[in-house]
């Protein structure tokens, strides 16, 4: 694999991973509602979530990752069941300015990032149709994978973590008084839309 190759895959990789999907969108609602701490516990629920993705879009053939899909596709909607019962209930929290009773363990917010990622079936068919197409044909053509595949998900982690800090100062800002309202209005906001992006994906 040549270098302008390598660069030219960070470079779309970082544009993929930057536009707001259903992972960065659950990212920025967390840390919009519950804080920095909850934002990066997410984020490590996402990343670790994607790592189970990558290793099936490396390891699987072609049928096994479309099997898969299907499989999962059932989940799918079970993710979007869960963001827009969060969606709903920051909404019910602006209306009523009352703060909504949030789970302080980790699993909580690892959890939340982990079944969104993971409910997202279209994520493994892009790995499997994106990453090869940076690898050079030869006995290195696996090594190749795994190295495309740590860089996305070293990428995918700077970036998750770089909208957590951004969300979480305007999370401060907003930590009192009546602009909490407008806190929980936000979060609820990207919380449905985070559920109607990930509903609206179809499968290839």
């Amino acid at each position: 694999m040549e270098l302008s190759i390598y660069l030219t895959f960070i470079a779309i990789s970082i544009g993929f991973i930057a536009i707001p999907g259903p992972n960065v969108l659950v990212t920025l609602s967390t840390s919009l509602s519950e804080g920095r701490a909850k934002g990066l516990q997410t984020v490590f629920g996402i990343e670790a979530a994607m790592v189970l993705q990558l290793v099936t879009a490396i390891v699987g053939t072609t049928w096994f990752v479309y099997a898969l899909a299907q499989g999962f596709f059932w989940l799918k909607w079970c993710g979007v069941a869960y963001l827009l019962y969060l969606g709903i209930k920051q909404l019910r929290a602006a209306v009523t300015q009352q703060p909504t009773p949030e789970k302080t363990t980790l699993v909580g917010s690892f959890g939340r990032g982990f079944f969104v990622s993971l409910t997202n079936p279209k994520t493994i068919l892009f790995f499997g149709a994106f990453l090869p197409q940076f690898a050079s044909a030869g006995s290195f053509f696996f090594t190749q994978l795994i190295i495309l595949s740590v860089t996305f998900w070293l990428l995918s982690l700077a970036v998750n973590i770089g909208y957590t800090l951004l969300a979480s100062r305007f999370a401060h800002i907003l930590s009192s008084g009546r602009l909490a309202k407008i806190k929980h209005g936000a979060s609820g906001v990207l919380y449905l839309g985070a559920g109607t992006l990930l509903a609206s994906l179809k499968r290839a």
